[in-house]
């Protein structure tokens, strides 16, 4: 379990970073606008989509199917996580309704495609030194980092449900 925790945090870490320069770079935005569940540097879904792709078959791993599959799976994973934090938080992180090719402005063709090339990178060149770093973190800083991880879980769904349920209520009034 310490290897997933591990795979889950090194990748949504890099995918804050993505987003970060992305979000820059795209829209010249100064100052980062929330656009993930955790108050940590983490946008989980890209931890996500990493995992569902290791969890593959090896032969789905390999080749040309690394960035067709890459792309499918965290697609899937993207559009569950989009619809989970809409449906039990009340937010939307991103919404992809003005790009072509969009599914209820949760995913779209071309964030789709760049999926697939980010899973075949980080696959075949991250992953194997990742996997030796892994190795070798004590399993009291995988245990440290959980407690932190689940302290800001904890207090990151609290506050967005408490601020849902405040944004409900001015609706009804």
């Amino acid at each position: 379990m310490a290897y997933w925790f591990w795979v889950f945090l090194f990748y949504s870490l890099a995918g804050c970073f993505l987003e970060r320069a992305y979000a820059h770079r795209a829209t010249g935005e100064e100052h980062p606008v929330r656009r993930c569940l955790l108050f940590l540097p983490l946008c989980p879904v890209y931890g996500l989509g990493v995992m569902a792709v290791l969890a593959l078959p090896l032969s789905m791993r390999q080749g040309l199917w690394l960035p067709i599959a890459g792309a499918v799976v965290t697609t899937v994973v993207e559009f569950l996580y989009h619809w989970a934090c809409e449906a039990w938080l009340g937010v939307k992180f991103w919404d992809y309704s003005g790009v072509p090719g969009n599914l209820q402005g949760r995913v779209c063709v071309p964030f789709s495609l760049a999926w697939g090339a980010l899973t075949a990178v980080a696959l075949w060149l991250i992953q194997p030194p990742l996997e030796t770093l892994i190795a070798r973190i004590p399993p009291v800083v995988t245990y440290l980092m959980l407690l932190v991880f689940t302290a800001d879980v904890v207090c990151s769904v609290r506050i967005l449900s408490v601020t849902h349920s405040v944004t409900a209520l001015r609706g009804q009034t």
